[in-house]
């Protein structure tokens, strides 16, 4: 049985919790840093991080969760959290990784959280490998159709109905907005809206897995443009489709199998089933 270590990473404004799952290998062969998705999306993700998190340690991997400010266990509320605070905590956790161990590093981010990975890369001095899971492309839509669930909400209730335009406007003018349970932050949401899925200068292998309930699926297109430009950029990179839910966004808790050998193959770490 793999022994994990739960513990709080010290940090400006209060502890992050951090669960670190060791290899298992004689010889260790990367360190993996898991960057949460938005909201609730963490919380629909947390199994199969876990899953995904024992397998790589299984394959010779040492994996670092960490709940960013605000978010999970780690100190702070959500409505007090910034873009550039959570960008911080991932540097933070890198830095703490490299620590331990001078083995190949990997951000591995989950929608929005590739997101934070290629922004806090920029500030690391080491040359970090990117493993996505359905990367988004930018942290506009991402915002949008978060506010969609605000109006929604407002529709069930019958409450006054209020714009995206509206609520863009009360962020701009400095107020926080709540939206299923969640205080949103200008601070947070203008981050949040400006991030581009964009590779630093210092990258190395960029790894990119898609999910599918549909047979025979392909990257969707805005995906296989992004990707066939960084090729074309002379980037490492690698993509494909595996088949299985949308487990960051179903009403139950969902495992993908598919997806945890696909990302297992995907850093050279296959385990026999």
């Amino acid at each position: 049985m793999i022994q994990r270590e739960a513990f709080f990473l010290p940090a400006g404004a209060g502890p992050r919790f951090c669960l670190y799952t060791p290899s298992q290998g004689e010889e260790e062969r990367g360190v993996v840093l898991y960057i949460h998705p938005f909201a609730e999306e963490m919380n629909k993700s947390r199994r199969m991080a876990a899953l995904q998190s024992l397998a790589l340690a299984s394959a010779g991997f040492g994996v670092l969760q960490i709940d960013l400010y605000g978010c999970g266990d780690s100190s702070g509320d959500f409505g007090d959290a910034s873009w550039d605070s959570w960008v911080a905590d991932v540097g933070h956790a890198c830095h703490w990784l490299q620590e331990r161990s001078s083995a190949p590093v990997w951000l591995w981010g989950l929608r929005a959280g590739c997101l934070l990975a290629v922004n806090a890369a920029v500030n690391l001095k080491t040359c970090p490998n990117f493993l996505f899971w359905q990367p988004v492309l930018a942290g506009k839509p991402v915002l949008q159709q978060f506010l969609r669930l605000k109006l929604a909400g407002e529709l069930i209730g019958n409450e006054g109905n209020k714009s995206a335009e509206e609520m863009r406007q009360q962020l701009a003018r400095g107020e926080a907005i709540e939206v299923a349970g969640y205080q949103l932050s200008p601070a947070l949401t203008h981050g949040l809206e400006a991030a581009e899925l964009q590779l630093p200068p210092n990258t190395g292998r960029v790894e990119w897995i898609e999910l599918s309930s549909r047979a025979e699926a392909t990257l969707a297109p805005v995906s296989h443009k992004r990707l066939e430009e960084w090729k074309k950029g002379g980037l490492a990179v690698r993509s494909r489709v595996v088949s299985g839910p949308s487990f960051w966004q179903t009403s139950e808790i969902e495992e993908a199998p598919a997806l945890i050998q696909a990302t297992l193959d995907a850093l050279g770490g296959r385990v026999a089933p």
